[in-house]
């Protein structure tokens, strides 16, 4: 016995060694190879390029997930994560190579010093900034810098003849993962959430206070389109509407073991009417949240099957600045589901989300065909529910694709309605605000003339020779086309809180949710 077990390990350490041998020759055998193109090469080569590429093809042979971030790619994913950076706080859009304000941060340096939407900035530090080819990382990079330092600008204000000049200090801006906040019903709340930053959940606190001082005894959570974001700000948010030490999420990988993140305080929507809406582009830490509230019943999840990213990364960062993004665990749900979807064909995974629209899994519930091995159970109810790729919502709502005609689509993907738009409100927007002074009356009041539409599409064939107006297109887009339109008007002269509240009347999902909220059928799909 003693001889078997002294065979075994010389065995395992045999095993061992040449493990160790095999990676020390495949790193020899790397260097050898940029050793040789450095040496013999035909051309010059820069050595960062080279690596660069290197690293990104052998980040792609591990999963779609790892990734390689360069010091610029770092830098705006921190921004997103961190939910703040350094600037003069503006929201501007370049339009035929001016740099245009659609709007400054509340509270920011711009707003107190006295810049106005509408303005156009002409000079940056004294030097023009107007002309062909203008780029939005042009002008970031003029604009952000150091908290306290300052920069100059001149802006060309309507009705001014000359220049204005202005030195602003640059200050921290927040980027509000928050898009809206607002009361659907006297019963009813909404929050619709971008992303989770590190500073979403004290944006989803102060929003939920503040629907509560307004009445709220529902809740509808919108995540469509929420492509995820930080895992801790997925289990702060799950605290909020889980009661109790319920376990919200763990992770586990190859050397990483088991790791447990369940809900530690009392949460501000513990008890209320719950639903969160999902949709295709939901994915990694909105999975997270979903999976914990269905599978504890805490709610309902309402729309479509979401992408299934249930990975996750660690960011490693590299001496030079540049992060390796490096999948070590993967997520389940309380009840053991694997969120993520497969992803052994390269490909088929890159085009998973058209073969499940070409597959009619977007329209039609039924054409989702899971395997029984895939069943779980709800932890309390004892519903089922399903793993292996993203979350199964608990109520269908298909994808509307009525109204969407290629002419639509054409305007859209052409930004031709964000420069006209633009346009509109710069040389408007004083009649808009003193014929409505208030967001009511405008959405109450305000009407898509005639002259409005002919004005646009008089615009779009001086902008695209190309697209010619199309009366049968129109006409079958005209209803989602005019609502977009007013719903924009409102996000420029107010906010993205005002442009939710119009275009959320083309949002299905919502209207079922607003429908199954108000009614006995919540509780009867709880059960089900």
């Amino acid at each position: 016995m003693k001889i078997y077990i002294i065979i075994c390990l010389l065995f395992i350490v045999k095993v061992c060694i040449s493990q160790e041998t095999e990676k020390n020759n495949s790193i020899k055998k790397f260097n050898e190879v940029i050793s040789h193109i450095n040496n013999m090469y035909v051309d010059e080569v820069e050595n960062k390029l080279l690596t660069e590429a290197a690293i990104i093809a052998l980040m792609e042979e591990l999963d779609p997930h790892s990734t390689y971030l360069s010091i610029e790619d770092v830098q705006d994913a921190n921004e997103r994560i961190n939910g703040n950076f350094v600037g003069i706080g503006i929201r501007f859009q370049i339009l035929k190579d001016t740099l245009n304000v659609v709007a400054t941060i509340p509270g920011g340096p711009s707003e107190k010093i006295g810049i106005l939407a509408g303005d156009k900035i002409i000079l940056i530090e004294n030097k023009s900034v107007a002309g062909i080819g203008l780029k939005n990382s042009q002008v970031r990079k003029k604009l952000l810098g150091e908290k306290g330092s300052k920069v100059s600008v001149g802006i060309k204000r309507k009705n001014k003849k000359s220049l204005i000049k202005f030195t602003i200090t640059r200050d921290v801006i927040p980027i509000n993962s928050v898009d809206a906040t607002y009361m659907l019903s006297k019963k009813t709340g909404y929050i619709k959430l971008n992303t989770f930053s590190r500073t979403s959940h004290n944006e989803v606190i102060n929003g939920i206070k503040k629907l509560k001082k307004l009445g709220m005894k529902n809740l509808i959570f919108d995540l469509q389109g929420n492509g995820g974001g930080l895992l801790y700000t997925a289990k702060f948010l799950g605290d909020e509407f889980l009661s109790d030490n319920k376990l919200i999420v763990y992770s586990e990988g190859r050397v990483q073991p088991r790791s447990n993140l369940s809900c530690e305080k009392k949460g501000n929507w513990e008890n209320g009417k719950l639903i969160i809406l999902t949709d295709e582009y939901s994915a990694s830490a909105s999975e997270i949240l979903s999976g914990a509230i269905q599978d504890w019943d805490r709610g309902l999840i309402i729309g479509r099957r979401t992408f299934g990213k249930g990975l996750v990364q660690r960011p490693i960062n590299l001496t030079d600045g540049s992060q390796l993004r490096l999948t070590i665990a993967r997520y389940y749900t309380p009840s053991g589901r694997y969120i993520q979807k497969p992803y052994e064909d390269a490909n088929s995974y890159r085009n998973d989300l058209l073969n499940r629209y070409e597959n009619g899994e977007f329209t039609n519930q039924d054409s989702i065909k899971l395997p029984d091995s895939l069943k779980y159970k709800t932890l309390k109810s004892k519903r089922t529910v399903y793993g292996g790729g993203g979350i199964m919502p608990d109520y269908f709502v298909p994808l509307d694709t009525s109204g969407i005609s290629d002419y639509y689509t054409s305007i859209i993907s052409g930004g031709h309605l964000n420069s006209y738009i633009l346009t509109y409100v710069n040389n408007n927007r004083e009649q808009l605000r003193n014929n409505y002074p208030t967001f009511k009356i405008f959405k109450n009041e305000f009407i898509i003339s005639k002259n409005f539409m002919d004005s646009f599409f008089n615009y779009i064939e001086s902008e695209d020779s190309n697209l010619k107006f199309d009366e049968n297109g129109y006409l079958e887009s005209k209803e989602i086309l005019e609502l977009r339109i007013k719903a924009m008007l409102a996000q420029n002269l107010w906010g993205y809180d005002e442009f939710y509240q119009i275009y959320n009347q083309s949002n299905e999902a919502l209207q079922k949710a607003i429908e199954i909220i108000e009614t006995n059928e919540y509780y009867n799909l709880l059960s089900k």
